[in-house]
């Protein structure tokens, strides 16, 4: 016996509620000549939101806990092995094409291996309060602005 898959009828001009995808970032730290830094990187031209800048990290797998996936894409993305810290922010944002994300950030102070840019346009060491002066992700604001007012950290 076979049955048929019937569509769900959604009020005219609705879609269907994308799942959440959630994902890891780091706020990687040094202390610099002028303050503590954090490093940035650069989407490249060719990737969605092309050329704004966020957070190192990506999507947790499933099966995989938050730690575990932040520690994997950072080496990944930049050939590094991290130590994380705490967690410091978690932010839910829904993007204007109705995707959401629930981005959650963690300290790394530590790690081996010499950073190496492998997927980013560019990778830079900024200080907290000139964060501002970067176009973030819209899922970062929040938390630039804390971090450049010292609210975090």
């Amino acid at each position: 016996m076979t049955s048929t898959i019937r569509k769900l009828k959604l009020p005219p001009g609705t879609t269907m509620p994308r799942p959440v995808r959630f994902v890891v970032a780091a706020l990687i730290l040094r202390k610099g000549a002028d303050g503590t830094e954090v490093l940035i990187c650069q989407r490249k031209p060719d990737q969605p939101m092309s050329l704004k800048w966020e957070f190192p990290g990506g999507k947790i797998e499933e099966g995989e806990t938050s730690e575990a996936a932040l520690i994997r894409e950072l080496n990944e993305e930049l050939g590094i092995t991290a130590t994380l810290g705490k967690s410091v922010a978690r932010v839910r944002h829904r993007y204007r094409n109705g995707g959401v994300i629930d981005l959650e950030f963690f300290t790394v102070t530590d790690f081996t291996g010499e950073i190496e840019n492998r997927i980013f346009n560019d990778v830079r060491w900024a200080t907290l309060p000139t964060l501002t002066e970067y176009d973030f992700l819209a899922a970062d604001h929040g938390l630039i602005q804390d971090l450049s007012d010292g609210k975090i950290l």
